[in-house]
């Protein structure tokens, strides 16, 4: 049920995606009074699932789902309708407009995309308002699994700053130290300042592990499993474990890897109870687990900090948080091509995507990852790729500059490299993460 839950979210967030990039094309090609023959959503060879025609454009659905299309009248694009470009260019056809009008016809697409970007972040934050904890109230320090301790890393250590800078929101901390591709981080360990440098055999673990650091929580019991041993013995909801045998064990980090020391063996589980002290004999299951869950609400344990906006002040928070989260994609995709972090190993495709999207529907991390695959798209589309909106704006300029027109037979040849190079891209992602799934 959650794999359907993940995989409705993904294909309604690319079908509005889809629909809304493909209207930035219609309405520039409409603008300047050129014929738009088809706009679909998804692709359709052979055949459709649904077509309607309306004016001079035909609507559809496609059967195959891996984006969609206007066919604008006069233009070599993924149709490669060739028979039409044999023919005179005629007052409606793309070929006929300005090259500036060109350009924006090509260019409405990523515009959209932005420009819906900044609606959703601005609708965001107005309706929901920020909340993040602050890297100070982390007041019980880090988690970190085999990759942080591989750096230098220790559990319960206090972050003070990544590249000698302050990071406000602690959940951008790992982000900071991957797209910047960060040389040090400092913490405070046992009350004195530590610098960690990091090193550089260590970037293909961290950026295949971006959750090498997380915050420290007390373990405070939230449900149980199906036969938990914890229940059994006695555990209840909101039970917050101080100490196994007598042994002060109170952070989830400490009490997840000293269960695994303990297998099948009665232990003592001291816990606060209502504020009483209470031991409670457990018997370890060969698993080491006791089957209950931890309270991951940081505002239990933290000052979480809330910012909320009015009206009139989501709209440039929103272009705020447009304009870093496409820098912020810039700066990762950048790390695709330094061969020292192996980035290409994690590039993912549609199952990787998906994996992002919550298992119960929430429409706030919905409407957060729709804007996220918007500024994407957009950046994806800019690429000087042929058969991507960037390539033919590549081509645009040259005929701007030059006052010359590339010939339509080396626009055909360049459109079909960029289809060949996208569908290599198209399967090298989707092959990443059916590797991965077998790892």
């Amino acid at each position: 049920m959650e794999i359907l839950v993940k995989a409705a979210q993904l294909i309604l967030s690319l079908s509005i995606l889809v629909m809304v990039h493909e209207a930035g094309h219609f309405f520039f090609a409409r603008l300047f009074k050129t014929r738009v023959e088809k706009f679909y959503l998804f692709f359709n060879p052979w055949f459709s699932i649904f077509k309607k025609k309306i004016g001079e454009t035909e609507y559809g659905i496609g059967w195959l789902p891996l984006g969609g299309y206007v066919k604008i009248s006069g233009m070599i694009d993924e149709s490669m309708d060739k028979e039409q470009m044999k023919l005179p260019p005629q007052p409606h056809e793309f070929r006929s407009k300005k090259t500036w009008q060109r350009l924006l016809i090509m260019l409405g697409g990523v515009l959209v995309n932005i420009i819906f970007a900044f609606i959703i972040y601005s609708a965001i934050l107005y309706t929901w308002g920020e909340e993040y904890l602050p890297t100070s109230e982390a007041k019980y320090g880090i988690y970190t699994d085999s990759v942080g301790v591989e750096m230098g890393l220790l559990n319960g250590d206090k972050i003070i700053s990544v590249d000698g800078k302050y990071v406000e929101n602690f959940r951008k901390i790992v982000h900071d130290v991957i797209v910047n591709k960060s040389t040090y981080i400092e913490v405070e360990r046992d009350g004195q300042n530590k610098k960690i440098t990091i090193p550089d055999n260590i970037w293909p673990k961290l950026i295949k592990d971006p959750n090498f650091l997380e915050v420290r929580i007390p373990f405070v019991i939230d449900g149980f499993t199906k036969n938990s041993a914890g229940e059994k013995a006695g555990l209840k909801n909101n039970d917050k474990i101080i100490a196994l045998n007598d042994t002060k064990t109170e952070f989830y980090d400490e009490v997840k890897s000293n269960l695994q020391k303990l297998k099948n063996k009665e232990i003592n589980v001291s816990v606060i109870r209502n504020n009483d002290t209470i031991a409670i004999p457990v018997t370890v299951p060969s698993t080491g687990l006791l089957g209950v869950g931890v309270n991951t609400d940081l505002n239990k344990y933290f000052k979480v900090k809330k910012i909320e906006y009015g009206f009139f002040e989501s709209f440039p928070a929103g272009v705020v948080k447009t304009i870093s989260t496409l820098d912020s994609y810039i700066k990762q995709f950048k790390l695709i091509f330094s061969p020292e972090t192996k980035a290409y190993e994690s590039v993912g495709g549609f199952i990787r995507i998906g994996s992002f999207f919550p298992p119960v529907w929430d429409w706030m991390v919905f409407w957060t990852m729709t804007a996220l695959l918007s500024v994407i798209l957009a950046f994806m589309n800019v690429l000087p790729i042929p058969a991507l909106d960037g390539g033919h704006v590549l081509f645009l300029l040259y005929e701007m500059v030059t006052g010359r027109k590339p010939a339509d037979k080396f626009l055909e040849y360049a459109q079909i490299t960029g289809m060949v190079i996208l569908f290599a891209l198209l399967i090298f992602a989707n092959g990443n993460d059916i590797i991965s799934l077998f790892k």
